[in-house]
């Protein structure tokens, strides 16, 4: 049935424009949300809609709808949007392709999970922060299935079905006259989320920061774990899209097969890694996903680009114009983000420092330079290779490029948050303020 709107879709739009691109996408989710000590809304969701870029004489133009029977209207729109449209002769669209193999992205179980299941693990979630005596604050439990189709006048006919899961819980208890906080969460493309898991991770992490003591301002050995690790990053990634690199908005615009980081390092965005969050056949222009080295070893050789910004820089899309949904035109970002580090310093080895478990403000760092100055969030000192007392009130400053160029991991145990797979980071020298 979508390929026939699809190409019904892809006829109408070629008898007013040069060329067309259909974006088609189905989804369907089941959420189960906590408020307080209650799942307090829960809630099944379909939609469908269709996206429809055209290109007029090297103008683009794009419009979208939720109603199949306004696809003529919405062809329409899309064609008067392109005549509005500057010329560029870098539009373009993807090209015939063969595709990747895909694996580990769509669970059958999803064709059986009901409203009632999410509603289930949201109650275990909640029952377990109680026995721990903590008290759930927010949280959920998600479950959907996405089908996408991209075709266009060049002969692509690309189709994606994946599903995705994720739990989240926020806690606090009693903390003399204040309260402390914590929370956690999972995401995985199978239904193996432990609701357990997660609400026992979230209050260990609560309970074990209370009584927080004040930290010295100084320059100190920091562990950035997963969480942290990943919020920081997102300033990295900004540095590697290749729009913002041709905008002159990157600190590695002029930086090409040149050392940018600690040797150790090697950073891949991969889009068919199995069971990728983001992993998919293609991307959201069609191009096939592939295996990007950002960094090897230190040296960094590639930037991330969808059709138009590898057609401005006179290279290849690397499979990253991506779409947040049917609605949205396409734009470099992100697939999965591998960190990966050769060496390795642990807990255990570290004499004197501090171990970060989240941050906050990480929005707030600069994209050009890298610079941060971020909340460190239940954060615990590190003394002769153990945890001895938590952190409060602490802040960390420093630069993202920096760190980069000095850090090591902490651990081999890697998590895939949003598109970054990292681990634990063992940053040598920070400036933690107290």
């Amino acid at each position: 049935m979508i390929k026939d709107l699809a190409n019904q879709a892809l006829d109408k739009a070629l008898k007013g424009a040069d060329q067309a691109e259909i974006y088609l996408e189905i989804t369907e989710n089941v959420d189960a949300t906590i408020q307080n000590d209650q799942v307090d809304f829960a809630k099944e969701a379909y939609s469908m809609g269709v996206g429809i870029r055209v290109i007029c004489g090297d103008r683009m133009g794009f419009a979208y709808t939720t109603q199949t029977e306004r696809i003529t209207e919405t062809v329409a729109r899309a064609v008067s949007n392109a005549q509005s449209n500057l010329v560029d002769e870098n539009f373009a669209f993807a090209s015939k392709s063969k595709y990747p193999q895909i694996k580990g992205v769509f669970d059958k179980k999803i064709d059986t999970l009901e409203l009632e299941n999410t509603i289930e693990l949201g109650k275990v979630m909640i029952g377990t922060v109680i026995d721990n005596n903590c008290q759930p604050t927010s949280g959920g439990v998600s479950a959907g299935c996405a089908k996408t189709l991209i075709m266009n006048s060049e002969g692509v006919n690309c189709e994606d079905t994946s599903t995705y899961f994720s739990g989240f819980v926020a806690v606090n208890i009693p903390d003399g006259e204040g309260v402390s906080t914590a929370s956690e969460s999972d995401s995985s493309r199978k239904l193996d989320i432990d609701p357990e898991k997660v609400a026992n991770k979230a209050c260990e992490i609560a309970l074990n920061s209370r009584g927080g003591k004040s930290v010295q301002t100084g320059d100190m050995e920091v562990i950035m774990d997963h969480h942290a690790a990943a919020g920081l990053l997102s300033t990295f990634s900004q540095a590697i899209n290749g729009d913002n690199v041709q905008r002159g908005r990157s600190i590695y615009a002029d930086k090409m097969d040149t050392k940018v980081s600690s040797s150790s390092l090697s950073i891949y965005d991969d889009g068919t890694l199995n069971g990728g969050l983001y992993s998919s056949h293609c991307d959201g222009e069609g191009t096939p996903t592939q295996r990007t080295a950002i960094i090897e070893e230190g040296i960094l050789r590639n930037f991330l680009y969808d059709i138009h910004a590898a057609n401005k820089g006179n290279v290849q899309s690397t499979g990253n114009g991506r779409r947040a949904s049917f609605n949205d035109m396409p734009a470099v970002s992100l697939s999965n983000l591998i960190v990966d580090f050769k060496d390795f310093e642990e807990i255990s080895e570290i004499k004197d420092g501090l171990l970060v478990t989240d941050v906050l403000g990480a929005h707030t760092a600069n994209p050009i330079s890298g610079d941060f100055s971020v909340e460190a969030m239940n954060a615990f000192k590190i003394e002769n290779g153990e945890l001895i007392y938590p952190i409060k009130n602490a802040m960390l400053s420093g630069n993202i490029f920096s760190l980069l160029k000095d850090s090591k991991a902490a651990s081999q145990q890697t998590r895939q948050l949003g598109p970054f797979v990292v681990p634990p980071l063992n940053v040598p020298s920070l400036r933690v303020v107290g």
